[in-house]
């Protein structure tokens, strides 16, 4: 049997598809980043998947968040070879990038204060807990990091 995990119980918790949260990869919040704008954060990851693609061209231009997350998740496509030690970082330059970019964003985040932050998809375990507490919750972990990168950024203003 698997231990409940107490310190999830004081947690925010949101899900990646939920494109009513402000931490949702799905969100709308469109954002600029590398010379192109990008409708969701979601449509970055996954096109960076495919990147200088015909196919990524395709998942970039997708019409919404669900549609791109479905292309740059088929099974046939062949990812680039890095990305899997790319992944955080490119999740991390979109989400910074739609942070500093939308203050609703931006100030939802430093309303958390220190409060834990999980993405809480019962399926998902790298991302997010998993169904069963004990996943690795990247996106949550990514999200406390861009607060404290905005705390500090914050303090830098005010000195």
């Amino acid at each position: 049997m698997f231990s409940h995990n107490s310190a999830y119980e004081n947690a925010l918790s949101f899900s990646r598809f939920d494109v009513t949260h402000l931490f949702s990869t799905h969100s709308d919040h469109p954002f600029f980043l590398e010379d192109q704008k990008w409708l969701t954060a979601e449509h970055y990851y996954q096109m960076s998947k495919f990147a200088g693609t015909p196919y990524g061209e395709r998942i970039a231009s997708a019409q919404s968040a669900e549609q791109a997350y479905k292309l740059g998740n088929v099974w046939w496509k062949r990812k680039r070879g890095d990305f899997v030690a790319l992944r955080n970082t490119l999740m991390t330059r979109a989400l910074y990038s739609k942070a500093i970019q939308h203050e609703e964003v931006s100030a939802a985040l430093l309303e958390t204060g220190d409060q834990m932050l999980i993405e809480n998809s019962a399926y998902g375990h790298y991302w997010g807990i998993g169904r069963d507490q004990r996943g690795d919750n990247h996106l949550g972990k990514i999200w406390m990091d861009i607060r404290q990168k905005l705390k500090e950024r914050s303090a830098q203003t005010e000195s």
